[in-house]
């Protein structure tokens, strides 16, 4: 199966790189490229690609609305590509839906690999922003934050659907996560799906945000 992807990268010698890399694939196919934020809205309701990879800092709409609009319409998985590892990119970017968070000094492998990787569902996050995103959240917290969570919005789980909920919280694929509650692969699929449904969530990396939040 061919992944469809556009590349959303306002700077032209990146952008060339990244189809390059990306060309270099027998199973991606870039269909796309777009120069700003809204270029990459536009080509998504066009062409709807099965993945666009998003930069962050671009001109007339920058990655992260341009990631909300993208996701918010159900036009494609996103991966951000960015050369930040600043938190506010990391949580604006999750929180708008993106499906990843890669840094640009990613190689080509690990790029495509980490198309795939969304491609099939399953969220990624580089392991330097995984390492942000622990530490802030063990970070500890006096004062509960007002836009933080109600735990009580865990209680329409099941006790397997809270402890895959659990295991996304610690980035596990769902290939470990069948090892870790020794369940089939696919049952794990079917219980991630009806998780995100019941939590109106719209990728499993919220899921992982979500579970970390709450101390899951």
């Amino acid at each position: 199966m061919t992944i469809r992807v556009v590349v959303a990268e306002d700077q032209s010698a990146v952008r060339a790189g990244l189809v390059l890399i990306l060309g270099s694939s027998p199973e991606i196919e870039v269909v796309g490229e777009a120069a700003d934020g809204e270029q990459a809205v536009e080509l998504a309701r066009e062409l709807r690609p099965d993945l666009v990879l998003m930069d962050i800092q671009m001109p007339r709409m920058d990655g992260v609305s341009a990631t909300r609009q993208v996701v918010a319409e159900g036009l494609a998985d996103v991966l951000v590509l960015t050369t930040f590892d600043l938190d506010e990119y990391v949580f604006g970017a999750l929180r708008a839906g993106a499906s990843g968070f890669l840094l640009k000094n990613t190689d080509a492998k690990e790029l495509i690999e980490a198309v795939r990787t969304v491609a099939r569902g399953e969220g990624l996050i580089a392991p330097a922003v995984t390492r942000r995103l622990i530490a802030e959240f063990a970070a500890p917290r006096p004062v509960r934050s007002p836009d933080a969570p109600d735990p009580a919005v865990l209680d329409v789980l099941t006790r397997r659907e809270r402890e895959v909920l659990s295991c996304l919280g610690q980035g596990l694929a769902n290939a470990e996560i069948a090892v870790r509650l020794e369940m089939a692969e696919a049952t794990v699929k079917t219980h991630v799906s009806r998780l995100l449904g019941k939590l109106e969530l719209r990728s499993r990396v919220q899921a992982a945000v979500l579970a970390q939040e709450l101390g899951v």
